[in-house]
């Protein structure tokens, strides 16, 4: 039932693929594993695609076809700020965030167990 109520599009506190980091190139790796070490360890299910053989549009759609509730592009200007730009599996961008606000606003979206996934 809950399968069908939510048609593969799982709310965070329960997706099994919570958060996609996508560096915009390869000498940005580094950052994208610094995000997925940090977040992993709060207790988030984070995933980062390494793939240089694929544009950063590919990633980013094959992070939304696999249903990445939320998805982190990371390049220089984020690197240099540290923070993360977030988009949605629904291609809602919501803009640029803090590492420590973007971990905050999940850890809060987890545990409210909301079956919206609203960053506010």
């Amino acid at each position: 039932i809950l399968t069908e109520h939510f048609a593969g599009k799982w709310p965070f506190w329960l997706s099994p693929r919570q958060v996609m980091v996508v560096p915009v190139m390869p000498m940005f790796n580094d950052y994208a594993i610094e995000l997925q070490t940090k977040l992993h360890l709060q207790g988030i299910v984070i995933d980062t695609d390494l793939d240089d053989g694929s544009t950063l549009n590919k990633k980013v759609r094959n992070a939304q076809l696999a249903q990445y509730n939320f998805i982190f592009v990371v390049g220089e200007k984020e690197k240099t700020s540290g923070t993360v730009n977030v988009r949605t599996r629904d291609n809602v961008v919501h803009g640029e965030f803090t590492v420590e606000d973007i971990t905050e606003k999940l850890i809060r979206l987890r545990d409210t167990k909301s079956n919206t996934d609203t960053l506010e």
